[in-house]
Order: structure tokens, then sequence, then C-alpha cells
């Protein structure tokens, strides 16, 4: 494995992807109360009827916040099943290293900065 990350580095980032990963879990958990998206969404809402437009926007914040976690624990998930590859560290749009500073920041990352930025002016490559 030709890579610019040392084993060290890749030990570091991988204890940041774990701690992060049992963060989000414990977070969904808690979030959820235990329950399935649907169910907890439902219980939101059936709390008290009489403020539904209330409890519709509280529901409405509820689901985007766990909506953002599933996904930050997807890409956290995805990044440890990577992290011993080649690919691990490079950017998936130029091949360019990534570098340590930015992985210590976002150890998920699958873009060097400039393509991110690229990617953020441009809401097409989003998708």
């Amino acid at each position: 494995m030709t890579t610019h990350l040392t084993a060290g580095q890749r030990a570091l980032l991988e204890a940041a992807l774990v701690q992060r990963q049992h963060q989000l879990d414990r977070r969904l958990a808690e979030h959820n109360e235990g329950l399935s998206r649907v169910e907890h969404a439902r219980e939101v809402l059936q709390q008290d009827v009489r403020e539904a437009a209330q409890r519709e926007e509280e529901r409405e914040l509820d689901m985007a916040l766990s909506d953002m976690e599933q996904r930050e624990l997807g890409e956290v998930s995805n990044a440890l099943r990577r992290l011993h590859t080649d690919a691990f560290g490079r950017c998936t749009d130029c091949d360019a290293e990534i570098p340590f500073d930015r992985l210590k920041v976002e150890p998920w990352a699958l873009r060097c900065v400039a393509c991110e930025g690229r990617r953020e002016r441009d809401p097409r490559q989003a998708a």
C-alpha cells in the first residue's frame, strides 16, 4: 500500500472515526428513544394534538436532525471500511492526496479542499 499517511496517522484517524461512530449511535438511539423513525415521528405528533402546528414544526426539525446524523453515520462507516485501502485519504474527484490536517478535522472526507469547494459552489455536482 503506497500512501501518504503513516500507520500512526491511520491509527489516530481510526480512533477518531470509531469514537464518532459511537457518539452518533448513542445520539440516534437517545433521539429515537428505541423506536423506529416512523414510530418516533408519530409519537412526537401525538404528544399533544391541540398544538398540532407547533408539533409539526418540531417533527420536521426532529426528522431533519435525525437525517443529518444518519447521513454522517453512513459517511463514518464508509470511511472505516476504506481506512486500510489505497482509496482512503485520496480525493475521489482528482485522486490527489487529502492532507492529514484535513482528515483530522473530517476523517470521512472524500475530497480535497479544492474539489470539495468546486462541488459546493456547483449544485449540479452535489447529487
